[in-house]
């Protein structure tokens, strides 16, 4: 959303802040917090949607959430801008209440989120509900969001004003006063608090449980339709890889959740420098080597994970130096990481991207052996990523036995997982397109999704979807147990 890494966290303590000041009870103020932490949780699921309609979805998003002067016009050339936003909307908030359905969060909690972008007037971008009829938390959240945003953009002065033009519609008119009167207290006591005690202020009992790291794998892979998967085939190669090496059991899983949250930086990089590397503009290539560094950023956030964070933001390094973000060389290249960023080469390389088709594993390894000779990689290292995926193919993921899909569903779902559309799904399996939509349409109604970011986060988390390149399955290891955070 072109947010600071804390600006969730800011948001979330003002917000709470607000609903005490509102006499919300503890339970509405948990609510209130859960939320707030979670409002932009979608934001990688329309990613693609928003690059293809603003060109760059970060900057274009940063430009509607500050209200800066003439940020709908893309919008407005694509036509009515409800009708341009009410899709986008709606997978936005479907990923959202998925992500608090499977983090354990509250029907409450759920219920915000998936009103989260209505607005008191009944203009809402998704249901158009009339104000009496949302959930008191979501303008409190809405809120709280303007001032945080605003007041870093333009100054208190003037977040006053933009947030008193919105009453009556964006929000209620009564939560103004609260806000016009206490504001500039809760900022300045804000600017006091220490990143932990925000976050023991925030932390609800919901909160408490423990949470699974694959989770963060395939919300990072909804922002490119193509990466679905990505994240988990790296973890699970690496942790096979690390154990051929020869590293403990600690490393193992070390790596693992390394190669889950690898990719978190990509969120702070517009689709568009994702395209075609041959036609990747010089600002655009500066922007995509930040990724690493934004992993790092963000990752250290999370104290669970701040040490797989560390190896996971040397994944685009190389022996040479020729890497990035640091240019780092040789043995100031930790050997975890080492073995990471080989893995996620060679998961690269096997993976079907839009400007070319994927390498078999034998030619994957022949690429990478050829680099290692000039230096750029390990070629010890490139033996075990050779040797993990000849490794024993039985599937190391449970599916689950509560949805069963048949093989011609799970076929058309893996394939629009990947942003295939449905034409492009008929013509590979040689069905008609009503056959493929029937298909789907029953997909979605086993999974209750409405969207496919919705459907492939889902199935991902129950093992409904391959989280391999092509045909490689890995090597059946449980590296999952200890691993919540």
């Amino acid at each position: 959303m072109g947010q600071p890494t804390d600006h969730s966290l800011r948001t979330a303590w003002l917000a709470r802040q607000l609903a005490i000041a509102e006499g919300l009870n503890p339970d509405e103020c948990d609510t209130v917090c859960e939320a707030s932490l979670l409002r932009w949780s979608g934001c990688t699921a329309n990613a693609s949607e928003f690059a293809e309609l603003l060109g760059d979805d970060i900057a274009g998003r940063e430009a509607m959430v500050a209200m800066r002067p003439g940020w709908a016009d893309a919008m407005a050339a694509k036509g009515n801008i409800d009708d341009v936003i009410e899709p986008l909307a709606r997978i936005h908030c479907e990923v959202s209440v998925e992500v608090a359905r499977m983090l354990g969060l509250d029907n409450a909690t759920q219920t915000t989120l998936w009103n989260i972008l209505e607005t008191y007037d009944g203009r809402g971008k998704l249901h158009r509900l009339p104000g009496d009829r949302v959930p008191l938390p979501v303008f409190i959240i809405s809120v709280a969001g303007d001032l945080e945003i605003f007041t870093r953009v333009y100054g208190i002065e003037r977040a006053l004003v933009l947030i008193a033009k919105k009453g009556g519609a964006s929000y209620p008119a009564s939560l103004i006063d609260s806000v016009a009167l206490l504001s500039e207290q809760w900022l300045r006591a804000l600017d006091r608090t220490s990143p932990d005690e925000i976050e023991a202020a925030l932390l609800t009992g919901g909160m408490r449980k423990a949470t699974s790291p694959e989770l963060i794998a395939d919300v990072i892979d909804l922002k490119l339709p193509w990466m679905t998967g990505f994240s988990r085939a790296v973890a699970q190669i690496s942790a096979v890889c690390c154990e051929n090496a020869g590293l403990d059991k600690a490393s193992q899983s070390r790596v693992y959740r390394a190669g889950l949250i690898h990719g978190i930086g990509s969120a702070a990089v517009p689709n568009a420098a994702y395209d075609d590397p041959s036609t990747r503009s010089a600002s655009a290539w500066e922007r995509f080597r930040l990724a690493p560094y934004w992993t790092l950023r963000a990752g250290r956030q999370i104290a669970a994970l701040e040490r797989e964070a560390e190896i996971a933001s040397f994944v685009h390094e190389r022996l040479d130096g020729s890497g990035y973000f640091r240019g780092a060389t040789g043995k100031s290249i930790p050997m975890e990481a080492r073995i990471l960023g080989t893995v996620v080469a060679w998961v690269e390389l096997r993976s079907e991207r839009p400007w070319r088709k994927a390498l078999s594993a034998s030619e994957a390894v022949a690429q990478l052996m050829k680099e290692a000779k000039i230096g750029r990689f390990d070629p010890t290292i490139v033996e075990y990523v050779g040797s993990a995926t000849l490794a024993d193919r039985q599937p190391r993921r449970r599916r689950s036995n509560a949805i069963r899909l048949s093989l011609r569903e799970t076929e058309v779902l893996h394939r629009i997982s990947l942003g295939a559309s449905n034409k492009e799904v008929a013509r590979d399996l040689n069905l008609s397109p009503s056959t493929v939509r029937t298909h789907v349409e029953s997909v979605f109604r086993k999974l209750e999704c409405s969207t496919r970011a919705a459907a492939a986060l889902k199935a991902s988390s129950m093992g409904l979807l391959p989280s391999e390149p092509t045909d490689f399955v890995s090597k059946a290891i449980s590296y999952r147990s200890g691993n919540s955070i």
